[in-house]
């Protein structure tokens, strides 16, 4: 699928084109904006049937929750704080993939396996993320 001229994800700079959002460091929570930006896409197409537009609604909110639980965790005082709404982040990732499963009769099969291996990669991203928080944690 054509991308609709959605310029992507792009995380904040100062006047010197410094990159100052510190999320940006995380690559879980980049991968997580960009694949929103493609469910985003994804969803415009479905919105069309009516059939569709069910499992459109329900795709782009989970989607939009990944990276939005991943910025509220962040936000929070405590590692453990942090490391629940990544767990949180990685169930909306995972209900994003059965979506994709649920939406494959309205959307081209090759597009779909794409998604599937992406939300595939945010969750790994995002397991990955926390073990490592767990592990310095328990230093």
């Amino acid at each position: 699928m054509a991308a609709t001229g959605r310029r992507g994800y792009q995380p904040a700079k100062d006047a010197d084109g410094t990159i100052v959002d510190p999320l940006a460091n995380y690559p879980a929570y980049v991968k997580a904006m960009e694949f929103y930006d493609r469910v985003a896409d994804d969803t415009d197409l479905m919105m069309r049937d009516p059939r569709a537009r069910v499992i459109a609604v329900q795709m782009i909110e989970s989607a939009g929750s990944i990276s939005a639980n991943f910025e509220e965790g962040y936000g929070r005082t405590t590692t453990p704080e942090f490391i629940h709404r990544l767990r949180i982040a990685n169930g909306e990732a995972r209900e994003t993939r059965g979506w994709y499963h649920r939406a494959r009769k309205f959307l081209p099969a090759p597009l779909v396996e794409q998604r599937l291996k992406e939300a595939d990669e945010v969750i790994a991203l995002l397991v990955s993320t926390i073990k490592g928080l767990e592990a310095r944690r328990s230093r």
